[in-house]
Protein backbone atom coordinates (compact mmCIF):
# COMPACT_ATOMS: atom_id res chain seq x y z
CA UNK A 1 0.00 0.00 0.00
CA UNK A 2 1.36 3.41 -0.61
CA UNK A 3 -1.07 5.79 1.51
CA UNK A 4 0.16 8.14 3.73
CA UNK A 5 -0.61 9.86 6.53
CA UNK A 6 -1.89 13.70 6.75
CA UNK A 7 -0.20 16.02 10.02
CA UNK A 8 -0.07 19.64 10.77
CA UNK A 9 3.20 20.53 11.35
CA UNK A 10 3.91 23.71 13.74
CA UNK A 11 7.12 24.35 14.72
CA UNK A 12 8.33 21.13 16.27
CA UNK A 13 5.05 19.81 17.26
CA UNK A 14 3.16 17.45 14.62
CA UNK A 15 -0.65 16.73 14.56
CA UNK A 16 -2.19 13.42 12.90
CA UNK A 17 -5.13 15.28 10.80
CA UNK A 18 -5.88 12.18 8.67
CA UNK A 19 -4.86 8.18 8.46
CA UNK A 20 -4.29 6.33 5.39
CA UNK A 21 -4.69 9.77 2.69
CA UNK A 22 -5.19 8.33 -0.73
CA UNK A 23 -5.73 11.45 -2.56
CA UNK A 24 -5.61 15.08 -1.95
CA UNK A 25 -7.63 17.24 -3.82
CA UNK A 26 -6.62 20.98 -4.44
CA UNK A 27 -9.73 23.29 -3.27
CA UNK A 28 -10.46 27.29 -3.76
CA UNK A 29 -9.20 27.77 0.27
CA UNK A 30 -7.33 24.70 0.96
CA UNK A 31 -7.12 20.76 0.68
CA UNK A 32 -9.84 18.01 0.76
CA UNK A 33 -8.13 14.85 1.84
CA UNK A 34 -9.86 11.15 1.15
CA UNK A 35 -8.66 8.04 2.58
CA UNK A 36 -8.60 4.74 1.46
CA UNK A 37 -12.31 4.11 3.15
CA UNK A 38 -14.03 7.46 1.14
CA UNK A 39 -13.75 9.45 4.75
CA UNK A 40 -12.84 12.75 3.60
CA UNK A 41 -11.58 15.94 5.63
CA UNK A 42 -11.40 19.80 4.52
CA UNK A 43 -8.66 21.93 5.86
CA UNK A 44 -7.71 25.30 5.19
CA UNK A 45 -3.83 24.35 4.41
CA UNK A 46 -1.14 23.49 2.13
CA UNK A 47 1.48 21.12 1.63
CA UNK A 48 4.70 21.74 3.51
CA UNK A 49 6.22 18.43 2.53
CA UNK A 50 5.72 14.59 1.02
CA UNK A 51 7.97 12.43 2.79
CA UNK A 52 6.62 9.57 0.44
CA UNK A 53 9.43 6.86 1.67
CA UNK A 54 7.74 7.48 5.01
CA UNK A 55 4.34 7.70 3.95
CA UNK A 56 4.04 10.93 5.76
CA UNK A 57 2.24 14.73 4.40
CA UNK A 58 3.04 17.52 6.49
CA UNK A 59 0.20 20.91 5.72
CA UNK A 60 0.99 23.83 6.95
CA UNK A 61 -2.36 25.22 8.30
CA UNK A 62 -3.75 28.71 7.06
CA UNK A 63 -4.91 31.78 8.79
CA UNK A 64 -8.81 31.99 8.47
Amino acid sequence: MCEANAYIRSGQQEELILENVDRIIPVGDGLLLEDIFGHRKHIKARIQELSLVDHKIYLEKLED
